[in-house]
């Protein structure tokens, strides 16, 4: 799938501008502030209804704007399109697709795109959160019960919680119905998101070959939230005072996590800053290949300052294998990277929140 047009109002420095994507390699060159991130975030917020950066939503606005948006003019390998938009104003967000509204979940579940970016080494060195967030948005994207079965969850879970926060002694009446539902729902999640790591480590282990072959072979390690072989509705009976005293309930799918062991680094902290971003990359590449073996077509990929994140030859790694896939590409950099001199791209200027063709 590519972007055939994108448009941006309201979001950090832009003001409005709108501008048409080759279906191939875009780079987005300019100095440092000038918006180059604000461009592939717009894109990325398309898939996943949030940014890749860190901060709080109100840091999108523009300043001195109530409102923000982005609209998409995106076509699919079966030639296939879609115009997709994702608005916000005050706290309320807004979806549509050909101009009709729908759900949050029917917007992203029709753009796919995987970032690579400064924080990426947060996939592997931060919390899990974000690894669990990875995990579910591809998950997401090949399991058709998944979303419902997470809403469900969230639901649970939130009762749950709110139950243990409150001044009452546990009553089984009320913590019987939704630890059910907790139980019931977790299994389901497990279960997919077992079958998607089982499919993506084939792809892992070859994207991480090709980019750290000094590490040797990588063991991927998935920890569901509660201990293997306990049932977890029996579990949350046995620590509801635990989890009263905390005001949170500790154990369930969203306690998951994930882990690489390389045969030469078995530990995360055995890693360099640099192998972690290479770690991250080869995540973020499998986690393409993936999709396009599942769906046909592969994402949209951004890579956001790449010359400052990886040396010259894992560059035009990177852009030959995106290039053989034919995979639309988002590059930023304060200039047109050396590994790119010699490949066909349309290159853009952006300055001040205004962007300019130039090939």
């Amino acid at each position: 799938m590519w972007v055939e047009q994108l448009r941006i109002r309201g979001l950090r420095c832009f003001g409005e501008a709108g501008f048409a994507l080759d279906p191939s390699i875009n780079v987005l060159v300019g100095d440092n502030g000038s918006g180059k991130s604000s461009v592939l975030e717009a894109v990325y917020l398309l898939s996943h209804a949030r940014s890749f950066r860190n901060g709080a939503r109100e840091a999108l606005l523009q300043r001195g704007s109530s409102a923000m948006s982005v609209f998409a003019e995106l076509r699919h390998r079966d030639d296939r399109s879609c115009r997709l938009g994702l608005g916000r104003e005050g706290s309320r967000w807004e979806a549509k697709a050909d101009g009709q509204a729908v759900t949050i979940g029917q917007l992203v579940s029709e753009c796919a795109v995987v970032c690579f970016e400064p924080g990426s080494h947060a996939l592997i060195a931060g919390a899990a959160d974000e690894r669990r967030r990875y995990l579910d948005w591809g998950v997401f994207h090949v399991e058709l019960e998944f979303l419902p079965d997470w809403r469900r969850y969230q639901r649970a879970l939130k009762q749950r919680n709110s139950l243990l926060r409150s001044a009452a002694p546990p009553n089984e009446e009320l913590f019987a119905p939704w630890e059910a539902e907790l139980a019931q729902t977790a299994q389901r999640i497990d279960a997919q998101r077992h079958a998607y790591l089982n499919l993506l480590r084939p792809m892992l282990c070859a994207s991480a070959q090709g980019l750290l072959p000094e590490l040797g072979p990588l063991e991927l390690r998935y920890r569901r939230g509660w201990p293997e072989e306990q049932a977890l509705s029996q579990l949350l009976r046995e620590h509801r005072g635990r989890d009263q005293a905390r005001g949170y309930t500790l154990l369930g799918a969203h306690r998951a996590d994930w882990a690489i062991a390389f045969e030469h680094a078995p530990l995360r902290e055995h890693l360099s800053r640099g192998q972690e971003k290479l770690t991250a990359l080869a995540c973020v590449l499998a986690q393409a290949e993936l999709f396009a073996d599942q769906r046909g077509e592969w994402p949209i990929v951004c890579l956001d300052d790449l010359a400052s994140e990886l040396d010259q030859t894992h560059q035009i790694a990177v852009i030959a294998q995106l290039r053989s896939a034919r995979a639309q590409v988002l590059l930023t950099g304060t200039e047109v990277p050396q590994a790119l001199k010699a490949v066909p791209a349309r290159v853009f200027h952006v300055e001040q929140g205004r962007v300019i063709p130039l090939l």
